[in-house]
């Protein structure tokens, strides 16, 4: 794998870290998960989002959904089961797992939800009035009015 230094890109610009922060972590392969839990991200609309996570095995109490630092942190932590049990085959993967998404600015987590063991998680951008393009009214100058200065009385 090929790694670059960002460090010069620190050391000539102001203002531009998130999106050094950003070009560093998509460089930067994390392979402890592997991809895990499996996850989708389809666009709802023009500011909106959902991220599907498949968490088989995984009730909404075992699930935590949280929003620290302009990040959505998905985690899942599977209770301690009472009861030994003799497994033949194991095939669904209840292990406890953490999944970090960066959120851009002004994305906000409007809901999130479990069913059929798919934790669906809702996006959208809000972005606050202030920020949003505004229309300027041009007004149409009126014409200087001439006097006539023969016209006005001198006392």
């Amino acid at each position: 794998m090929r790694t670059f230094d960002l460090a010069p890109l620190y050391r000539a610009t102001v203002g531009f870290d998130q999106i050094a922060d950003l070009m560093d972590r998509l460089l930067t392969t994390d392979t402890a998960d592997g991809g895990y839990p499996p996850y989708n991200i389809e666009k709802t609309a023009d500011d909106g989002w959902r991220i599907s996570i498949a968490v088989a095995g995984f009730t909404p109490d075992d699930l935590t959904v949280e929003v620290r630092e302009s990040a959505l942190v998905v985690a899942g932590r599977k209770a301690r089961e009472d009861a030994p049990r003799t497994w033949l085959h194991r095939g669904i993967a209840t292990r406890a797992f953490e999944r970090r998404f960066h959120l851009a600015d002004h994305v906000v987590v409007t809901g999130a939800t479990h069913e059929n063991g798919m934790l669906h998680i809702d996006l959208v951008r809000e972005v606050p009035e202030a920020l949003k393009p505004r229309r300027i009214a041009i007004q149409a100058q009126t014409p200087a009015r001439v006097v006539d200065a023969t016209a006005v009385p001198v006392n």
